[in-house]
């Protein structure tokens, strides 16, 4: 069986070509701005960052316990200390200790100069003042030394890095307060399509809400992106070619949707020729084969299908990895698994498909996949239930309960 759809005058482009064509036209954006340690969550890094302290600034205790002189020591045997103070997390013992003395300390309290050894509490006995440890006593440990996370002057980070919570832990630990990072990638969106309603208004018939601004907001809810919501514009050659060019001034990324493939009502490609140029048209995958990319002036343009699966999937596939390109965060490969099929899926030869999986992990660690359902590309539910894309290659004519299949992670998965 062959895809119908797939039946061009010239061979469809392949996945790899248009994700090539794409890393060889983008270039990252150079502008910087500094922010306040407190914003710079999912910003990426510009400039280097060094540390502006030794982390930790002093000798501090890794356990709640009793330290001490590893010189009062007696290998082999059990020993008695004089407690003579304790030393709390933010208020260090002050006091001068004398041999055969020791001091109660607290996880993170700083150690006193003369000692370098402290002892779990759960470990000793304790007698009113006197410490007894034990003969297995070990010296010199759960001792946390000045600058052994990373020493004053120190590289922290280098460019270009996307800053998570743990960076901005690791940073705040080091004493920095503010960050250069990359100035937020300017992304421009519309739905194109004169059947498309707010929501809120009545539907009339063939009429149906616009979900794909929707959609695209959400996966674009990036501290990296600032997006701008230009609407639902109708299917108006002349205003959709005003709206693009307008857009293209002041941002650094358009996306469309709807408009793309090759009805009488579908402009896209045919605007993007005549105002910009176009880099590809028409790609040999399901959903999303009519996906255009080019560019407007200096702005990038990508030309999404109007199906909202297939926004997804172009979306995750061509355009994600091209944003990050912009920002100038380093590429990725995906992460593949493979997984025993438990439905029979369908599938023509031409073009390479993702249909939606749901994927589980049996108790010996076996993974099974079997689809969330109806496979349109106009059919979000089964979209919203699914935890992967079940990748079948171009010439794959479909799969048998039970065969092997490439199976790629969607984000936030839970397999309980």
């Amino acid at each position: 069986m062959i895809d119908v759809c797939s039946q061009e005058r010239k061979p469809l482009l392949s996945i790899d070509e248009a994700l090539e064509r794409i890393r060889a036209t983008i270039r990252p954006i150079v502008e910087t701005e500094a922010v306040a340690l407190q914003n710079a969550l999912g910003r990426v890094l510009a400039e280097p960052a060094y540390s502006t302290i030794n982390s930790p600034p002093d000798r501090n205790a890794a356990m709640d316990g009793y330290a001490f002189f590893s010189a009062d020591v007696k290998p082999g045997q059990s020993f008695s200390l004089e407690c003579i103070g304790t030393s709390w997390a933010g208020r260090p013992y002050t006091g001068q200790l004398k041999a055969g003395q020791c001091i109660r300390i607290f996880t993170g309290a700083v150690l006193p100069p003369e000692l370098d050894s402290v002892m779990m509490q759960e470990q000793v006995t304790v007698d009113d003042l006197r410490i007894h440890f034990p003969e297995q006593t070990t010296v010199k440990q759960h001792v946390r030394e000045v600058g052994e996370d990373i020493k004053q002057g120190g590289l922290l980070f280098d460019p270009p890095k996307k800053l998570t919570a743990i960076d901005l832990g690791f940073l705040a630990s080091a004493g920095v307060t503010e960050v250069t990072v990359k100035r937020s990638v300017r992304v421009a969106i519309f739905s194109t399509g004169d059947e498309l309603v707010e929501l809120g208004k009545p539907l009339a018939s063939g009429q149906i809400y616009d979900s794909n601004r929707h959609l695209l907001k959400g996966l674009l809810s990036d501290p990296a992106y600032s997006v701008t919501d230009f609407g639902v514009i109708a299917d108006d050659p002349s205003l959709l070619e005003a709206s693009f060019i307008e857009a293209a001034k002041s941002h650094d990324v358009i996306i469309t949707t709807g408009g793309a493939s090759v009805g009488e009502a579908d402009y896209i490609n045919e605007i993007l020729s005549r105002c910009g140029e176009v880099n590809f048209w028409k790609l040999a995958i399901k959903p999303g084969k009519p996906l255009a990319f080019g560019k407007i002036g200096g702005c990038y343009f990508f030309g999404l299908p109007g199906n909202p699966v297939a926004v997804v999937v172009t979306y995750h596939y061509f355009v994600k990895p091209a944003l990050k390109q912009v920002s100038s965060v380093l590429a990725s490969k995906p992460l593949f698994l493979t997984a025993t099929c438990t439905s029979l899926l369908k599938k023509s030869k031409g073009r390479q498909e993702y249909q939606r999986g749901i994927l589980t992990q049996d108790s010996q660690g076996e993974f099974f996949v079997a689809s969330a359902g109806r496979q349109g590309s106009n059919i979000l539910k089964s979209m919203s239930q699914a935890n992967c894309y079940i990748v079948l290659p171009v010439d794959c004519q479909g799969v048998q309960v039970g065969d092997k299949v490439r199976v790629e992670l969607m984000q936030s998965v839970d397999l309980s």
